[in-house]
This record gives structure tokens, C-alpha cells and sequence, in this order.
């Protein structure tokens, strides 16, 4: 899929477990962890600001666009 999720990096940036990001966002592990590990279909506009609320950053820190070929741009 060209959009790739970087959850897992904020959340190290954070030094935050998925857990503790759930509990703060208000979504189960396993829908958090679906979204981390890129295996969601969509995510809802609320789940993303709650996620940036909580993580304290922009949509684009946790989403980036990679073309066909792997490479951004």
C-alpha cells in the first residue's frame, strides 16, 4: 500500500507504549495495533486528531505517501 503509518515511531519518540496510547486515545490495542502494523483499510478524521492530540503532532508525522516504487515523492 503506498500510504505507510508511523505510529510506532512517534510512539518512540514519545517513549509511549501502544497501551498507554490506546487508553489515552480511546481505541482497543488490536485496532491500534492494526493501524500501526499498516494493515488498516481507513482511519476515521476523529482517531487521527486524537492520535495527534495525544502524541502531540500533525497527521503527517504519522502518515507519509511512498509511490510504486518505495520511495517518497
Amino acid at each position: 500500500m503506498p500510504i505507510v503509518v508511523d505510529v510506532d515511531v512517534m510512539l518512540a519518540k514519545r517513549k509511549m507504549s501502544v497501551g498507554e496510547l490506546a487508553d489515552r486515545v480511546g481505541i482497543t490495542p488490536a485496532n491500534l495495533a492494526v493501524l500501526k502494523n499498516g494493515r488498516a483499510k481507513a482511519v476515521r478524521f476523529t482517531t487521527l486528531a486524537a492520535l495527534c492530540e495525544v502524541l502531540e503532532c500533525q497527521p503527517g508525522d504519522l502518515l507519509r505517501w511512498e509511490g510504486e516504487g518505495g520511495a517518497a515523492g
